[in-house]
């Protein structure tokens, strides 16, 4: 059996879009009860509860987790108020300790997905349960490792199998804290339409403004759930207090969803998939076109302190003859990439030249 063999039935057990909430981390019994406790009032359509037993943290001697006892709360919060329960393992002694608290739905972090040693202990600690998995995208943008991860659990006999979209880490900063890198995760998506893809997008906006945008844009393109981080007192949230949201924050964002029937394969899916592989594209510009910039700055300081001129004739001279070779290259019109060349060169000009006038 491979991948596009799958069935994946278990998503049908659940209201869709199936959502998963929770806070980011277990803090203490009372916490995980109060933010259970008021996701159920709220009426929001959320029958998975999440939260992070084990912390993978990127340094040292950070909140790393409660650890096992963090087990017996979401244990709790299952038995007084009746939802599936899911958390992230990491290795065998993560895996065996959930599946003794009977957590419904494991999750396999962006941190070990990358790592296909990770990977293997996990799906072989696995092997002979049914319990569905998830499985996020790597930290960095790589579609084999993803594929490759679950490829591994299926190698196992895990069956009920899906996908988290998380974004990817990148090492300039932008608005995102991960970078959604639509392509990859609609590459995916397109390869393989069996298995559930659920959108995360508490990791890839890191802050709470963003949340319902990304939400919506993944509904857009044919995702069936979300995860996203809920906690009854964010701002004092122990991790990741910036992207974590109320309850009641959390069921008004899942009302003011607008869920499309009809997918990839209908004319609106497929617009929706163009739409945001354009607007990711249109980001990108921008970030580079903004980093372009900083460069143009130093530039011009440099400039300034050497007493050199903004205007370069035999650079410009090397833009144009670029701008033509890439034009050809690509099957592009010729006027259009030089009018693009242009426009940026007489942009990084007047940023350099406010730079001699401040100085003045």
């Amino acid at each position: 059996m491979n991948l596009s063999d799958l069935k994946n039935d278990w998503i049908n057990e659940f209201p869709q879009p199936m959502m998963i909430a929770g806070p980011c981390s277990a803090e203490s019994e009372a916490q995980m009860l109060e933010t259970a406790r008021r996701i159920k009032e709220t009426g929001a359509q959320v029958p998975i509860f999440r939260a992070g037993i084990w912390k993978p943290r990127t340094k040292p001697n950070g909140f790393e987790g409660v650890g096992v006892i963090g087990l017996n709360w979401l244990k709790k919060v299952k038995e007084e108020y009746g939802f599936k329960t899911a958390t992230e393992v990491a290795n065998a002694h993560h895996v065996f300790a959930a599946l003794e608290a009977d957590v419904d739905i494991l999750w396999i972090g962006a941190r070990s997905t990358v790592n296909p040693f990770t990977v293997q202990e996990i799906a072989m600690a696995l092997r002979g349960t049914n319990k569905t998995v998830l499985v996020k995208n790597p930290v960095n943008p790589d579609l084999a490792l993803w594929i490759g991860a679950l490829e591994r659990l299926l190698g196992q006999g895990i069956e009920n199998l899906g996908a988290i979209h998380r974004g990817f880490s990148t090492y300039q900063k932008t608005k995102y804290r991960n970078n959604p890198n639509w392509q990859i995760a609609l590459d995916f998506k397109s390869q393989f339409p069996n298995i559930p893809m659920l959108i995360d997008p508490s990791h890839i906006c890191g802050n709470r403004t963003g949340l319902a945008g990304i939400t919506q844009e993944a509904m857009n393109v044919g995702y069936q759930g979300a995860i996203i981080e809920s906690h009854c007192n964010p701002d004092e949230a122990w991790s990741d207090a910036s992207q974590q949201i109320t309850p009641e924050v959390l069921a008004e964002l899942i009302g003011n969803l607008k869920i499309r029937n009809s997918g990839l394969a209908g004319f609106d899916g497929e617009m929706g998939r163009h739409r945001t592989l354009i607007s990711d594209l249109d980001f990108q510009l921008i970030e580079l076109l903004s980093q372009r910039m900083k460069i143009s700055e130093k530039i011009g300081k440099l400039k300034k302190e050497n007493d050199i001129a903004i205007f370069q004739p035999e650079r410009w001279k090397v833009i144009t003859e670029y701008a033509t070779q890439k034009a050809r290259e690509t099957g592009m019109s010729q006027d259009f990439i030089e009018k693009v060349f242009k426009a940026i060169h007489e942009e990084s000009i007047e940023v350099q030249n406010s730079i001699m006038i401040d100085r003045k």
